[in-house]
């Protein structure tokens, strides 16, 4: 895929000396510190080492005090509570930590994840039903609800109080629950709006922790609002930053046995879990149980309090997620070539696929893989119960939730974010359905938007590559969604030492500039082939990486693009 290369716009000349001299950092991370919104020494300082206390009050979220009141009352009063949960990271980690609080606090608490395959996304009637028959007097609804008119209408005719806590953006209109958690709601002024699910069920724990007097009680959840902002790629800024920094230090210093099982299954050790661990060693597994099986294993697995019991489940989600990697390449194969056909005959600039056969697991999954293959908004449907429903997936510059906003009254269901988001419809609809799509598409899409940018943060020399370096980037972490590994530019670059095909179509050589030399890795590029080979200087873009290979630690370049120096 070709790329257009965009450098960040260029900062006060200024702010960046005072930045460089007073913090004594090179100038070409002065420049990234800048790219991430950084203008003064005390900004910096912040951004580098996040401070709990900068946290925003929970207080501040609308409805909060009235939810911590009710849920107070309802432990007090020995109230059976209900806690209705999705089955994705978000959604299951959410459940774990709420009950696990709850229960520690003396309430008498259950929850309940909906089977994908039976009833689908969001919370149900049927979820309402199973909470009346515990004598449920109390419902809380974590990353789904805000869009469940009908089952929320059910439980206040069963004198059902539901708390809403959810993340997702509200439709037109906001159905009428007891109180609804979301920073989302257009009426809801707290500063922070883009929690994770899980980070706004946090900020309950930590509401109630704060009114029963023991506030430092919600540190011991960090871990997993971490491995949720990290598997739904909120932003990882602002106070998404620091919950995930201090989570990320109780994952590495004092695991739970829940996730210490995860850790033993993808050999992961710890003292060294990252965001880029979570996404893609831990995530999978968690999903893995709801994918292709029961999500509610994932719940038992964060909860265990012995190890050799999350351990076994945890060999269980393993091997769900073999079966899911299958599943997720058979769909893939089918899909491409649908794809490629339907591209042929429309040039679309947007997929609405649907076959009635494909698994309902993974059609999230090979969306993101159909958007990374042909950089278009894609929505991938199958068939259940004689209704559509599927996963979109977007790019950067396309809001997938709003364009599904505009069709709504063609749709059963729908939830989500810009760039992600689910969906049901009746099977009848889906050419009407996929026509608006596409003029949507058509009318904001321009052509230069159908080719994918790589931003780049500032240009660096090899030589500047010294252990102080590594050092200050390092506290770039946690990287996420809009924190990404900080992206360089080296020019006059040649190859070393020869270059060599790895895998399929990766490209691995010796970077060479200005005398000094570094191992670089270039994934799916074996097309630049030529350049690298040439004799001739080439530019290349790319982030920094540590390589470990029998326990030695090496950095080396991951490089995105590559174009010779006179294009």
């Amino acid at each position: 895929m070709d790329y257009r290369w965009k450098f960040r716009q260029k900062p006060d000349e200024n702010t960046l000396d005072q930045l460089v001299s007073n913090l004594n950092v090179p100038k070409s991370l002065a420049n990234v510190l800048m790219a991430r919104g950084v203008k003064s020494v005390d900004e910096a300082v912040k951004f580098f080492k996040p401070e709990l206390s900068e946290l925003n009050p929970p207080l501040l979220m609308d409805g909060m005090d009235l939810a911590i009141e009710r849920i107070l009352r309802a432990i007090s009063e020995k109230e059976a509570i209900w806690i209705h949960g999705d089955y994705d990271v978000d959604g299951t980690t959410s459940t774990a930590m709420l009950l696990q609080f709850l229960r520690e606090i003396g309430a008498t608490a259950e929850y309940y994840i909906p089977d994908r395959f039976i009833e689908g996304y969001g919370f149900s009637i049927s979820s309402v039903n199973k909470a009346i028959a515990k004598g449920t007097t109390l419902i809380i609804t974590v990353d789904v609800g805000i869009t469940s008119f009908e089952p929320l209408e059910y439980a206040k005719k069963n004198n059902i109080d539901v708390i809403v806590c959810d993340h997702h953006e509200p439709g037109t209109q906001i159905p009428d629950a007891y109180l609804i958690l979301d920073p989302m709601r257009p009426e809801c002024n707290y500063p922070f709006k883009s929690l994770s699910a899980c980070g706004v069920t946090y900020k309950l724990v930590q509401g109630i922790s704060d009114a029963i007097g023991q506030p430092e009680k919600a540190l011991e959840y960090l871990d997993f609002v971490v491995i949720a902002s990290a598997a739904d790629m909120v932003p990882l800024v602002g106070e998404n930053r620091t919950l995930s920094y201090y989570g990320l230090e109780l994952l590495n210093t004092k695991p739970r046995p829940g996730f210490k099982g995860l850790f033993y299954c993808t050999g992961l050790k710890q003292g060294s879990i990252t965001t880029s661990s979570i996404v893609y060693a831990i995530a999978p597994l968690i999903n893995a149980a709801g994918r292709v099986g029961d999500a509610k294993r994932a719940v038992e697995m964060m909860i265990q309090k012995d190890e050799i019991s999350a351990f076994q489940i945890a060999q269980q989600l393993e091997q769900e997620n073999r079966r899911r990697r299958i599943f997720d390449e058979q769909t893939f194969e089918e899909a491409i070539p649908m794809a490629e056909a339907y591209l042929q005959k429309t040039k679309a600039r947007a997929l609405v696929l649907h076959s009635p056969n494909w698994h309902a697991g993974v059609i999230g999954i090979v969306a993101s893989r159909l958007v990374d293959r042909f950089h278009l908004p894609t929505i991938l449907l199958t068939t259940i119960e004689g209704l559509a429903k599927g996963s979109a997936r977007s790019i950067n510059t396309f809001d997938i939730h709003n364009a599904l906003k505009t069709t709504h009254e063609l749709l059963v269901e729908y939830g989500g974010h810009k760039h992600a988001a689910g969906l049901s419809l009746e099977v009848a609809n889906l050419p009407e359905f996929r026509e608006r799509i596409e003029k949507l598409a058509e009318k904001t899409i321009s052509t230069e938007m159908l080719t994918p940018e790589i931003v780049i943060d500032s240009e660096l020399q090899f030589n500047e590559l010294s252990p102080n370096f590594l050092d200050i980037l390092n506290k770039f972490a946690p990287f996420g969604y809009d924190n990404y590994r900080p992206i360089f530019i080296s020019k006059g670059v040649t190859s070393v030492n020869g270059v060599k095909i790895v895998g399929n179509n990766h490209l691995k050589f010796r970077a060479y500039q200005s005398n000094f030399v570094i191992d670089a890795i270039a994934y799916g590029l074996v097309n630049k082939m030529h350049i690298v080979t040439s004799r001739k200087p080439f530019s290349i873009v790319y982030h920094i990486e540590e390589n470990v290979f029998n326990g030695q630690a090496t950095i080396q370049l991951k490089i995105k693009d590559i174009l010779p120096e006179n294009e």
